[in-house]
């Protein structure tokens, strides 16, 4: 057996690791798995790229395989700091090991990251020089095959020809020249050589891949068809002759053409992989240092901007029986286990699930997983929702706590930041890191409350929580099309179950906790502020049905439903044409999920109570700050499963989003002082407020998600302008109006005021007043805030809250807590004036850490509080009275 590929992904940076994980999750083809050794040189094929550092010693104990057997994919986790170069000999499968060079001792510290730029570049060069013989194989039959196709006799068609061998050209240039370059500047190495303006150049030719990547399925299926139609061609592609690399004994190998398509989704992820290695061995003061950024930036944007909807091209890699059982998927869940909650790392092999959990080791010991089950995969089976079982109750987490764990990290946060702009100990940053991590732990595992159940056709049942659909339907697809393979019930020895167990660490490719404390120190915050999205359209339907799309985004480590599009009925090309205005807490994604809507009442989920409605697609895209935080919409499609949906974006961030700009005309209602506005109408509470209010409380109630779903951007403007030119229609308008349109031109009201209903003259004070311990000086001190509101913003407050509270009663049914509310109202009646917040506040994250959650607290002490009176307010004299 020739070397295994060992290929390892770096730890540090979500948005990189997501997209390696994109594509390094692709199993590649069974003769793919082994490459070409380097027996000639001492070297292997590549680098083990490590989770960590690298390994300075590579005295690893080598692990062989037995005589004859499958191994699984191998992958080098040592902790150590320079590359242990393994493979795997012809032979017996005892580690090839590099020989140290010259200065790299423990002695000479000088010019060891120079030294360990060359060791980097060394083994990239030579993948490189393998990877152009790959691509040369390819296109070696591509001309042959484009002189038949004009005779009388043609092997493939001219459009099946360019089809399965789309931009290979492109992408065999690209390489070549680069390799070209690279060579001599290696062979004759020297401290001073500059390089970083080759990987630049080809980091800015990688939208070549993008239109391989797109392709690629379509490639595949193409020649899977030719092959079966034309024996001739099926000669062809069975068997092309790769070169071998220089120094190899043998001439060359052979490979198929399914194998050979493979390689370029492998090799976009590798030049990803060499950049960190080769930054990280950089000085800062090289002049290579920021055209290696450079690239690696537009190496990251790229790998974030492909679509992660990938099975399809995972399943066009078929596995014949027999092959090494691959890692498909992993993940960490929360498994619902003896009526308590607890956090699994959940893997997905080719034929098995299997749920273990991080063993606790002693320092300096490997890190071992302990598996808690496994179900075969021709043993699961989804319970469908008339067939399952009624669950005993799963009772969610008290708002009030999750926010009181959102506070906490949010002021750990922001005391690390402190502690790093004053140069503080390491010391105390790492035991801030630490609690911050704790009170990150228990979020993630006490937040999701999405219901998925798999079932042993034995009777098991597990059942997990998820805080996305997307991510459930991600989990069900994954596992329902390795069904559709030919699979076999089987009990794992336990001596086969420690194995696969134990390779469990080796193949993990989600390695942390998706915790903020996880990521590396300079990787980018989130964004902070509200994301403008339009959903257009959707097309690409195969029968017509009755559409709608939600919108998700991350929060805190998790994932949150933040809008939904009306249901377009009856149809194959909806066209919703719908905006909304999302709030984004260190968001760095967003997701778009279509669905069919189920209106038969017998298809309930028993863990929930809810209908269950199909998901038809489902796609997800990064946030990249410089793409949306612009004054222009940009417009996108996004793919999933052979639908496209279009949609445009654009951000504001929070710091913008506190401008609130009084309106020209007083007319109105909408950016006008409430004073004015009750005085003209010679009421005490804002004909608006009123009938939204009504409204709602008529009709909306007991809708899901009421005020915390968006409502469509454009029927809200309509609304807006109806109450501006106080039109006598407005009440037939509001009766047929979507509920959360009506919900959000309520909150567009309050939060386009030109100053908030609880004024900027008192935000210091109520900021002060709810920090306050003692609980009777809390109330005085609150009490008293209130008494000195203007009587119209007192009057509309006091309303307000009364509302909101009848909402909150009816919280079983629209899953909307006073906690709930008081998120989506606290930060728009009590905002920090302009002047206030840029004389504290340094950053995105900090408004979010300072302002945001004291806002939400604010709020929440009146929603918590017994009913006040506004005459027993103003009468009542013995409340705190100091001057404010």
């Amino acid at each position: 057996m020739r070397p295994v590929l060992c290929l390892k992904l770096l730890s540090g940076g979500k948005s990189v690791q997501s997209s390696l994980r994109f594509l390094l999750a692709l199993p590649p083809p069974h003769d793919q798995q082994e490459s070409w050794g380097f027996e000639g040189r001492g070297w292997p094929l590549d680098f083990s790229y490590g989770a960590d550092d690298y390994d300075g010693e590579g005295n690893e104990e080598q692990k062989v395989p037995p005589e004859g057997s499958e191994t699984m994919p191998y992958i080098d986790e040592s902790p150590t700091m320079s590359p242990q170069l393994s493979a795997r000999s012809q032979g017996g499968g005892d580690g090839i090991l590099p020989t140290p060079p010259e200065g790299l001792g423990p002695a000479v510290e000088a010019g060891k990251g120079l030294e360990m730029r060359k060791l980097v570049l060394s083994g990239f060069l030579a993948s490189e020089e393998i990877y152009i013989n790959q691509l040369e194989a390819l296109l070696l039959p591509m001309k042959p095959l484009k002189a038949t196709a004009t005779t009388s006799q043609p092997v493939l068609t001219i459009q099946q020809i360019e089809t399965i061998f789309y931009k290979i050209q492109d992408i065999y240039e690209i390489h070549k020249e680069f390799y070209d370059n690279l060579c001599p500047k290696v062979q004759q190495w020297d401290s001073q050589v500059t390089l970083g303006h080759l990987f630049q150049k080809l980091a800015s030719q990688l939208g070549v891949y993008k239109a391989f990547v797109d392709n690629y399925k379509i490639a595949l299926e193409t020649a899977e068809k030719c092959s079966q139609s034309n024996n001739q061609f099926q000669k062809i592609s069975e068997e092309l002759k790769v070169k071998a690399p220089k120094d190899s004994k043998d001439s060359h190998t052979s490979i198929t053409m399914e194998a050979l398509l493979y390689k370029p989704i492998d090799r976009v992820t590798r030049s990803t992989l060499v950049l960190h290695d080769l930054l990280k061995h950089t000085p800062v003061d090289h002049p290579d240092y920021p055209l290696l950024q450079d690239a690696l930036r537009i190496s990251q944007n790229f790998l974030s901007s492909i679509n992660e909807d990938i099975d399809p091209r995972r399943t066009a890699v078929t596995t014949p029986k027999g092959e090494t059982r691959q890692l498909v998927k992993d993940g960490f869940l929360v498994e619902m286990a003896e009526s308590s909650r607890k956090l699994r790392h959940v893997f997905l092999f080719t034929d098995v699930l299997l749920c273990a959990k991080l063993k606790k080791t002693s320092v300096g010991k490997h890190q071992q997983y302990d598996c808690k089950w496994y179900i075969p995969l021709a043993d699961l089976v989804f319970p469908s929702p008339e067939e399952s079982e009624p669950s005993p109750q799963v009772h969610p987490f008290p708002d009030h706590e999750l926010e009181d764990m959102k506070m906490k990290i949010s002021a750990l946060k922001s005391e690390i930041q402190k502690e790093r702009a004053n140069k503080g100990q390491s010391r105390a940053i790492e035991r801030l890191k630490k609690k911050m991590f704790e009170n990150e732990f228990l979020l993630l595992l006490n937040s999701p409350t999405i219901p998925f159940r798999i079932h042993n056709r034995n009777g098991k049942s597990y059942l997990f929580l998820l805080s996305s659909d997307y991510e459930r339907s991600e989990w069900r697809e994954a596992i329902q099309k390795l069904q559709k393979k030919d699979l076999q019930a089987f009990v794992l020895s336990s001596v086969e179950l420690q194995v696969l167990t134990g390779s469990c660490f080796k193949l993990r490719t989600v390695h942390n906790i998706p915790v903020t404390s996880n990521k590396d120190d300079d990787e980018a915050p989130g964004l902070y502020g509200f994301l403008h999205v339009i959903v257009h359209s959707a097309k690409g339907f195969k029968q017509s049905a009755n559409l709608y799309c939600t919108l998700e985004v991350d929060s805190f480590g998790y994932f949150v439903s933040k809008a939904k599009t009306r249901v377009f009925r009856d149809t194959t090309e909806p066209q919703w044409n719908e905006e909304f205005e999302i709030e984004l807490e260190g968001s760095q994604s967003l997701r778009i999920l279509c669905y069919e809507k189920c209106y038969d009442k017998t298809k309930v989920n028993k863990d929930n109570n809810e209908i269950v409605d199909k998901i038809m697609g489902k796609g997800q895209i990064q946030l990249d700050p410089q793409t949306v935080q612009t004054k222009n919409w940009h417009m996108d499609v996004i793919e999933m499963n052979g639908i496209k949906v279009e949609f445009s974006m654009k951000f504001t961030s929070r710091d913008m989003s506190l401008k609130r700009t009084p309106s020209k005309k007083q007319t109105g209602v909408f950016g006008v002082k409430i004073s004015v506005v009750t005085k003209r109408e010679r009421s005490k509470v804002p004909y608006i407020v009123r009938q939204c209010v009504e409204e709602v409380e008529k009709r909306g109630i007991e809708e899901i998600g009421i005020y915390r779903i968006s409502g469509v951007a454009t029927d809200i403007q309509a609304l807006k302008a109806v109450f501006d030119a106080n039109n006598k229609d407005v009440l037939v308008m509001l009766s047929d109006m979507d509920i959360n349109a009506i919900a959000g031109t309520l909150k567009l009201y309050f939060r386009e005021l030109p100053e908030p209903l609880l004024t900027d003259r008192l935000y210091p004070a109520f900021m002060e007043g709810i920090a306050l311990s003692d609980p009777a000086a809390k109330e005085n001190c609150m009490m008293h805030l209130l008494r000195t509101l203007p009587d119209p913003n007192l009057i509309t407050f006091l309303f307000l809250l009364e509302h909101l509270k009848r909402v909150a009663e009816k919280e079983p049914i629209n899953k909307m807590s006073l906690h709930n509310l008081a998120t989506v109202f606290g930060p728009t009646l009590l905002r920090p004036s302009e002047v206030e917040s840029k004389g504290h506040l340094t950053s995105a994250s900090d408004i979010w850490s300072h302002d945001v959650m004291a806002q939400v607290q604010v709020l929440l002490y009146y929603l918590q509080h017994p009913p006040i009176s506004f005459a027993e307010l103003k009468r009542n004299t013995l409340y705190f009275s100091t001057d404010v």
